[in-house]
């Protein structure tokens, strides 16, 4: 078929870092992503210009998902970011703020990009082999044999997203919880290749969140079980309580017609035919003393109907998201055809119980070994909820990654400023050879890497959204926010009581400088190990492995969009 208009020739860009609209659009991009930095951070409601559903968030996932950007250059910076939330779950916005910083930073300098890129590497390297170090003054290790840590880096997760809307007794509510629900994915006994169960979230909305609660095993919500009787359930000779979980639909439906012909004989029903099929299954479910059948899908009602007299729970309508946790829960094989049950698909639980909350009811799975649990998580509305879900799998993600990795960060801003002010003391003492090494001079390195600590200073800044001062210290390198109306203060160690993080309190004669000045200056000495002051119970951390390679992801994007000199759009 012939064209009804002529092709279009693609179109092509040149140079389009110097382009104005990539500026203005970066400039736009990195200010919303600003705003919604931190615990203070300012929601945005997302919603399409046709109406439907409306989004109130300020977390970077929602935004990033919800946000419609034609620039392609930003594409690539999104999807960069994007992909780091898809595997990491953590410090999303710090990847994407500090990725637009380096951007408009490193473009500004007028230093060739290739020359940018290579210093930019090696102050990477610098940056990890310190992060990776002994010697790291913004790292603490977390003890798996105490809470506390592992409290502070749940809560300090909580607190960042305020559309969550939550108070204090209701943040340390849920971190308890998803601690405990954490510990229940832990396996009792650990072999070499362990791996972590599953929490599930089930959703009560329209409660308070200290309502909230977590249960070992699995809940299944369900409107046909009788409350008012006695929960009657065969048991095996060891009490134990017999599985088949079924992934094939129980409901008695004929063939599909696209699986092919069927030649039905004069008389024979093909209805009755299926049905006694089905009860042929629930004679040999009896016979294997099976006391629960749970379906993905639907079983007929003459089948419930007569298991239930012979004392077996049926659950159906499970769904697709409950089969592979509660395969693993039960060690139950899903069955996938009723004309062939092995007596090896069936898995075994302690025992089965209804729970009954706000007005749902739930079929209560309770396992022998505890590696599934579900999270009732409860809050006022429907934004709300949304908010908190996403923030509770953040925080169970974060608590993964830790286990791996038993470190984390110094949250607040003082891993940024403290490290800004690591790579400055480590630009002004490089050797002559290193600057060969990397083919530029030292002019142009400490320019490079003065981009980079405002980079990193600038992320810090961002956690500020009240017009207050923000200042570091020339010891430790930690950043210090100064309430709202005290600019023009001679002795700031009378308006700041603590640092960021928590960690340092104002006990001793620290000098201070303006974070955002130009130029730095290199702190005195690292971070002392211990706190100066006992601040373990507010103590704000970031997830090590997530932080790390979000510094990683920003720094490799924003080389790869200096490095653009051509951008070619298909206009067809």
């Amino acid at each position: 078929m012939s064209r009804l208009e002529a092709k279009k020739p693609p179109l092509f860009i040149s140079e389009p870092l110097t382009r104005d609209t990539l500026s203005q659009s970066l400039s736009l991009l990195s200010g919303i992503l600003k705003s919604c930095y931190g615990p203070a951070g300012r929601l945005k409601h997302l919603h399409n210009g046709v109406g439907g559903y409306v989004c109130t968030t300020s977390q970077s996932s929602a935004i990033l998902g919800h946000l419609s950007v034609s620039h392609p250059v930003l594409r690539v910076l999104m999807a960069s970011v994007q992909n780091h939330i898809s595997r990491f779950s953590d410090c999303g916005l710090f990847t994407a703020i500090l990725c637009c910083s380096l951007i408009e930073n490193f473009k500004s300098l007028n230093i060739a990009s290739c020359t940018v890129i290579k210093i930019s590497k090696h102050l990477l390297s610098l940056c990890m082999d310190y992060l990776k170090s002994e010697a790291c003054g913004c790292r603490v290790s977390v003890d798996f044999s105490s809470v506390e840590t592992l409290l502070c880096l749940v809560r300090s997760v909580l607190t960042s997203k305020p559309a969550c809307m939550l108070n204090k007794p209701e943040v340390d509510h849920l971190t308890m919880l998803i601690l405990k629900a954490f510990m229940f994915t832990i396996p009792c006994c650990v072999e070499t290749n362990a791996v972590l169960g599953k929490c599930l979230i089930v959703p009560v909305k329209g409660r308070r969140v200290v309502d909230s609660t977590v249960l070992p095993g699995l809940l299944i919500e369900t409107t046909e079980i009788q409350l008012a009787e006695p929960l009657t359930i065969k048991r095996t000779c060891s009490s134990m309580i017999k599985i088949a979980l079924f992934s094939v639909s129980m409901s008695g439906d004929l063939f599909n017609p696209e699986e092919g012909t069927i030649t039905v004989h004069h008389g024979i029903s093909l209805e009755m035919s299926e049905l006694n099929q089905l009860l042929n299954v629930g004679k040999q479910l009896i016979n294997d003393e099976v006391g629960l059948v749970v379906c993905q899908k639907v079983i007929h009602p003459s089948l419930k109907q007569y298991l239930k007299e012979n004392h077996v729970i049926t659950v159906d309508r499970a769904g697709l998201s409950l089969m592979e946790p509660m395969s693993r829960m039960t060690g139950s094989k899903p069955i996938a055809s009723i004309r062939s049950l092995s007596p090896g698909c069936y898995g075994s639980l302690k025992d089965v119980c209804i729970e009954s909350f706000a007005s749902k009811h739930f079929v209560h799975l309770i396992p022998n070994d505890t590696v599934v649990c579900s999270l009732m998580l409860c809050n006022r509305n429907e934004t709300a909820w949304d908010e908190l879900k996403r923030i509770c799998e953040t925080a169970e993600h974060v608590l993964q990654l830790t286990i791996k990795e038993p470190l984390a960060l110094l949250g607040g801003g003082c891993t940024e400023t403290h490290l800004a002010s690591y790579i400055r003391q480590k630009s002004y003492s490089l050797s002559t050879s290193s600057f060969k090494e990397i083919d530029c001079s030292r002019t142009q390195y400490q320019l490079v890497a003065d981009g980079f600590c405002r980079s990193l200073e600038s992320v810090a800044c961002s956690l500020n959204h009240d017009d207050g001062e923000i200042l570091t210290d020339m010891f430790y390198g930690h950043c210090w926010f100064v309430p709202s109306g005290f600019s023009s203060v001679s002795n700031w160690s009378d308006v700041v009581s603590k640092c960021g993080c928590g960690i340092n309190g104002n006990t001793e004669n620290l000098n201070w400088r303006l974070l955002q000045g130009q130029f730095g200056c290199p702190i005195a000495q690292g971070c002392p190990k211990e706190p100066s002051v006992k601040f373990a119970d507010f103590l704000t951390l970031d997830c090590f492995a997530a932080k790390c390679n979000g510094l990683q992801v920003a720094l490799e994007t924003a080389n790869l969009i200096l490095d653009l000199s051509y951008v070619i759009e298909d206009q067809n």
